[in-house]
């Protein structure tokens, strides 16, 4: 791949960033003195978060409200950066959900817009802009998550997403290496945010051993990116629990996972 010289600005791209780790991310690249393109469905929290930005005394982040889940979104999201005259350095891919709950019993629509979003749109916003990327010495955070490590019974379709989000950065960080891009999967725990309402988890039961806080995931992330490292997972008993399912039979794992997403985890 050859790079072109560009008159664009580059920018971080942050996706999900109306809340939680996303807006950690903002906020983290922001006070490092990045300039930040803040991208989500909700316009007022993107915002609101661009004025607190810019209280700091930091440029104030373009906003961009867009549905990534919908057709064409990722396209859009393009034409909008270049009639900014922007172009990402950094993509920081946060954007995604999960629903709780047996497949049979869940809208089948609403799951396959966990793909639309978590595997499809991701897809597309890591590889839409190599050019850039490679041109700036910059790279792409994807957010997995532990359970992509997991089987997922009781969210089937959720986990088997964060498991294509991991195997899909491991192997483009392999493949652009070589041109100075960097891939990082990021795969926290449990994080109190607005995601567990959504999925249906009631975030009092999170597991506090696992449980960190979405400023210090976003810390990590931000750190380990830099570094240049392939995959982080924040917290030694999370980087313990990843390492259950090739100590553990499979079967057993199914069983113990089940258990945990559709008993222990019920929003009462």
């Amino acid at each position: 791949m050859q790079t072109t010289v560009s008159t664009l600005k580059p920018i971080v791209l942050v996706t999900g960033a109306s809340a939680g780790i996303g807006e950690a991310f903002a906020k983290i690249f922001a006070a490092h003195g990045h300039e930040v393109a803040l991208v989500a469905r909700r316009a007022e929290r993107l915002d609101m978060l661009a004025d607190e930005i810019a209280q700091t005394g930091r440029p104030r982040p373009t906003v961009l409200p867009t549905d990534l889940g919908a057709a064409g979104a990722p396209a859009a999201l393009a034409d909008a950066l270049a009639a900014h005259a922007l172009e990402p350095a950094i993509v920081v891919n946060n954007a995604g959900f999960g629903l709780r709950g047996t497949a049979a019993d869940l809208d089948l629509d609403r799951q396959l817009a966990i793909i639309d979003l978590n595997v499809r749109a991701l897809t597309d916003l890591s590889l839409r802009w190599m050019d850039s990327l490679e041109r700036h010495r910059g790279g792409v955070i994807n957010v997995a998550s532990i359970a992509g490590f997991f089987p997922g019974p009781g969210m089937a379709v959720y986990h088997a997403s964060k498991a294509y989000i991991l195997s899909f950065t491991e192997a483009l960080h392999r493949e652009f290496a070589p041109l100075g891009v960097t891939f990082t999967a990021l795969c926290p725990g449990p994080v109190p945010t607005e995601f567990h309402s959504r999925a249906g988890i009631a975030v009092e039961r999170l597991p506090r051993r696992l449980t960190r806080s979405a400023e210090r995931v976003a810390r990590e992330g931000y750190a380990g990116f830099m570094r240049g490292e392939r995959v982080i997972i924040p917290g030694f008993a999370n980087k313990v629990a990843t390492a259950l399912p090739r100590l553990l039979p499979r079967a057993l794992m199914l069983r113990l996972v089940e258990r945990n997403q559709l008993v222990k985890n019920r929003l009462s």
